[in-house]
C-alpha cells in the first residue's frame, strides 16, 4: 500500500486567509523555516493504479495538480485515477472538497449512514452532486470489515478497511442533534492492503485515545493522527476561540494526557502527526516544539510525503 499526504493542515491550510499568528505571517515572509500546507486529506492505492482519497478538502484542485498519480496519461476525453472517496467525518475541511470534483466522474463516496444523513439533509452535497453524475454513496458500518469498492473494470481494490468511532461530534450546519446521539460522526479508519497484510490506521480527529484506537494500532504499519493543536489552551492563547482544543474535539499534542507521550511509545514504524492547525508551533521547523516531537520518533507530517507499507 502507497500513502500520500495530500494536504496536512488542519481547517483553513497555512496560511490561513485571514490570519496574522508567527506561523502564517512567517510563511507569508518566506520564511526558511516553516512551509506553505493545504488542507486534510490523503490518497491511498494498493496497485498503484487506483487511487482512494481519505477525505476531500477545499484544496483538492490544487492537491491534484501537485499528484501526478491521481491524473492518468492519456489524449483525449476526461479521466481520473481517482477510484473513491471515503469520509472519517462531515466536517467542512473533510468533505467540501467532494464539490470541486462533481464533473463526469462517478466514483463512490463511502461514509457511515450519519455522515451521508447530514449531507444529504443539512449541508445537501449528495443531492447536489446527483445533478453533475451519478454518485454511488456506500454506507460504511462502524467495527465491520470492509472492501473498498472495485472499479468500474471490475478490478477489485485490494484495500480493506474498518471503521471505529473514536469521538462524538455535531458539525455546526447540523441542527437537532446532540453530540451524545450522534453514532459515527467522527471515525477512525484501519486499512488493510489484502495482498500484502500492510495496515494503515488514520484518525485525523482525535478527542481522546479511546481503547478503539488502542486496539486498531496494533501490528499496524503506519499511525497518522490529529496533531491539530499543541497544547490544550492554544486556541484561547492565540486569539482563535475562547474554547480548549479538547473542547473542540481535538487532544492536544502536548500536556497532561497529550497524544506525544502515548504515540511517541508506540511500536508503529511509521507515526505521523496530520491535521495540524496553522497556529501549532511544531510546524516551525526550529521550534523546540518540533524538537521535542522529533526526538519522540514522531514525524510533522507535510504535504506530499509518502509511505511505502
Amino acid at each position: 500500500m502507497r500513502v500520500r499526504i495530500l494536504g496536512s493542515a488542519a481547517g483553513g491550510g497555512l496560511p490561513q486567509w485571514n490570519c496574522r499568528c508567527p506561523n502564517c505571517s512567517g510563511v507569508r515572509a518566506g520564511s526558511p523555516e516553516i512551509s506553505a500546507r493545504t488542507q486534510s486529506s490523503l490518497a491511498i492505492t494498493a496497485d498503484g493504479v487506483r487511487w482512494f482519497l481519505l477525505n476531500v478538502s477545499p484544496d483538492i484542485r490544487q492537491q491534484i495538480q501537485a499528484t501526478p498519480e491521481l491524473t492518468p496519461a492519456g489524449g483525449g476525453g476526461r479521466a481520473t485515477a481517482i477510484a473513491g472517496c471515503v469520509l472519517t467525518d462531515a466536517e467542512l475541511d473533510h468533505m467540501s472538497g467532494l464539490l470541486l470534483i462533481r464533473e463526469g466522474c462517478s466514483f463512490p463516496v463511502v461514509s457511515t449512514p450519519l455522515v451521508r444523513e447530514w449531507l444529504t439533509e443539512h449541508f445537501p452535497v449528495a443531492p447536489v452532486l446527483s445533478h453533475f453524475a451519478p454518485r454511488p454513496w456506500i454506507d460504511l458500518p462502524l467495527d465491520e470489515p470492509t472492501e473498498l469498492p472495485a472499479g468500474a473494470d471490475g478490478v477489485p481494490s485490494g484495500l480493506r478497511l474498518r471503521a471505529f468511532e473514536v469521538g462524538r461530534d455535531v458539525p455546526r450546519f447540523v441542527v437537532g442533534t446532540e453530540a451524545a446521539d450522534a453514532v459515527g460522526s467522527v471515525i477512525g479508519l484501519d486499512i488493510t492492503d489484502v495482498a500484502r497484510g500492510a495496515r494503515l490506521v488514520y484518525a485525523p480527529g482525535l478527542p481522546v485515545v479511546n481503547d478503539a484506537l488502542r486496539t486498531a494500532v496494533e501490528g499496524a504499519d503506519a499511525l497518522l493522527m490529529d496533531g491539530t493543536f499543541w497544547s490544550d489552551d492554544e486556541p484561547r492563547t492565540t486569539g482563535i476561540t475562547d474554547i480548549t482544543a479538547r473542547e473542540m474535539g481535538h487532544l492536544p499534542v502536548d500536556g497532561d494526557g497529550g497524544s506525544l507521550d502515548w504515540i511517541g511509545g508506540l511500536p508503529v514504524r511509521h507515526r505521523v502527526y496530520v491535521h495540524i492547525n496553522n497556529t501549532n508551533p511544531m510546524l516551525n521547523d526550529s521550534s523546540p516544539q518540533r524538537r521535542r516531537v522529533d526526538a519522540a520518533g514522531v514525524r510533522v507530517g507535510a504535504d506530499g510525503d509518502v509511505f511505502d507499507l
